[in-house]
């Protein structure tokens, strides 16, 4: 019985803080009575992975900008330097060209002639001209050893395959999906939350019945004690009430310290520091709602309201229009270039060291051909990952089924054993008080006394343990109904 009593007083506290996990610290100014929304507002504001996620919300706020800026034309400046080794020369040596002169019937070559006026030929074979003009190489020679040059362009997409389109959704849907995992973690921190301050309640309670119990005890052994003195019962009477009282303390030693790790793991999970005293407001009196619980639900209403479902389905719009990314691989893409180009020396008034630029604007055409069905492929598999995301879409949903159909059923579990440990409350209550008298009136042994306070105790202790789990179903339940309170970003 001893080793029963221990596990009712202990069992679940033991999991809970062995499984709480560390969070942000913060003081709230030397405790006080702290309620259940109180401290879900603290460990939503300060647990990091939820930090984590409100700043994914914002990176993906601004990779929608981004995206978005591709619908606009970009301006970009590109300069440089080059130094060259060698100056440029149009001619290797000075030139000398032949003239043509008007004789009257046209333009002809004035020729050297000879005595009997024939065009002598020099010793190349060539005809040699009077009359020559004369380009010396210096003046075609240009210094280039120092070029500095620049552009200034813009470029405006016309038509990228619809890939500018299906990137500006995809960030459209990464942000609504940052957000939508924000809310699902909100709503673990929140459940975890409730689970360690409810039992933190519940082990208080523990601790008071633990206390009333060694009383009870503590009572019988003093009265034992005088009837052993008296001699109206045996040194093993006492013994036997002298054990039973110290197990009762050993119990109430271990659900004291059970108390004190539970708060440390509330206080943790809070954002605050471990040795933070705090009081729950539902620790000497624990509300529990009686109201009925529904047997169906509209599953469609359920779905539209569950933050992983819906996750779920923007991972699939993300995908698909990934797979339009792909498909733009395989399209034209058109885009309009406009540029402003300058350089130092330039060209365009002869040869002048000085900068100076001119504009110009174009077209640019790509238009893909044959890739040995890469793109293709590429393409594929975009849509597979669709139709895989369709299937977990549709496993999901069965899921949710069956959590709310669970979670319903144990919720109307709970509540019916809630009101069948009220009922025993009566019951041990009464049966302890008869044992009593019965033992005052010399009836009823110390063992029947012992026995009517271990029902008693039992008595009390699954009351609390069912006010508990009637809590924790229903939260559990608006869980998984996705309509749990979660925005308690600026709630104090």
């Amino acid at each position: 019985m001893h080793s029963s009593l221990t596990g009712i007083l202990l069992g679940a506290a033991a999991i809970l803080c062995l499984s709480s996990t560390p969070c942000h610290s913060q003081n709230i100014g030397g405790g006080g009575v702290v309620s259940l929304d109180s401290c879900r507002a603290m460990a939503v504001r300060n647990n990091k992975q939820m930090r984590i996620a409100s700043e994914r919300v914002k990176a993906a706020g601004y990779q929608k900008k981004e995206a978005f800026a591709a619908y606009l034309p970009a301006i970009d400046f590109s300069g440089g330097y080059t130094y060259n080794q060698k100056n440029i020369s149009v001619f290797d040596s000075d030139q000398f060209l032949p003239i043509k002169t008007f004789d009257g019937n046209g333009y002809a070559f004035n020729m050297v002639t000879g005595p009997d006026g024939v065009p002598i030929k020099g010793p190349d074979g060539q005809y040699i001209p009077k009359e020559v003009a004369w380009l010396p190489k210096d003046a075609l020679s240009y210094d280039i050893h120092n070029v500095f040059f620049g552009a200034v362009t813009l470029t405006q997409p016309v038509y990228m395959g619809g890939k500018i389109v299906a990137m500006n959704k995809i960030t459209q849907y990464a942000e609504e999906l940052a957000r939508s995992l924000h809310a699902s973690g909100a709503e673990d921190v929140i459940y975890a939350v409730d689970a360690a301050y409810w039992e933190v309640v519940s082990l208080q309670a523990k601790k008071q019945l633990a206390t009333s119990y060694v009383a009870l005890l503590d009572t019988l052994h003093r009265q034992v004690k005088a009837m052993v003195d008296v001699g109206v019962a045996t040194k093993a009477d006492q013994l036997s009430v002298d054990v039973k009282l110290n197990s009762a303390n050993v119990d109430l030693t271990k659900v004291e310290n059970g108390l004190v790790l539970c708060r440390m793991a509330l206080a943790q999970l809070c954002g605050l520091p471990v040795n933070t005293e705090m009081t729950l407001a539902d620790e000497n009196t624990p509300s529990v709602d009686m109201s009925p619980v529904a047997t169906s639900y509209n599953m469609n209403d359920v779905y539209a309201s569950r933050h992983d479902l819906h996750a779920l389905e923007l991972g699939r719009k993300i995908t698909y229009q990934q797979g339009k990314v792909a498909l733009s691989s395989m399209l034209p893409n058109l885009a309009v270039v406009g540029a402003y180009s300058f350089s130092n020396p330039n060209m365009f008034d002869g040869f002048e060291k000085r900068f100076s630029g001119a504009f110009s604007i174009g077209a640019v055409l790509k238009i893909p051909i044959w890739h040995w069905g890469g793109n293709y492929n590429k393409y594929r598999a975009a849509k597979t990952q669709t139709t895989i995301m369709d299937l977990q879409i549709e496993d999901a949903k069965e899921l949710i089924n069956l959590q709310v159909s669970q979670a319903a059923f144990k919720t109307n579990e709970a509540l019916k054993t809630y009101i069948a440990t009220r009922s025993n409350i009566a019951s041990a209550d009464e049966n302890l008080r008869s044992a009593q008298l019965a033992f005052k009136e010399g009836v009823a042994t110390s063992d029947n006394v012992m026995e009517a306070q271990t029902a008693w105790l039992k008595a009390h202790s699954e009351n609390v343990d069912a006010e508990i789990d009637v809590n924790l179903c229903r939260v559990y339940l608006s869980k998984v109904l996705g309509n749990m309170d979660y925005n308690y970003e600026t709630k104090e």
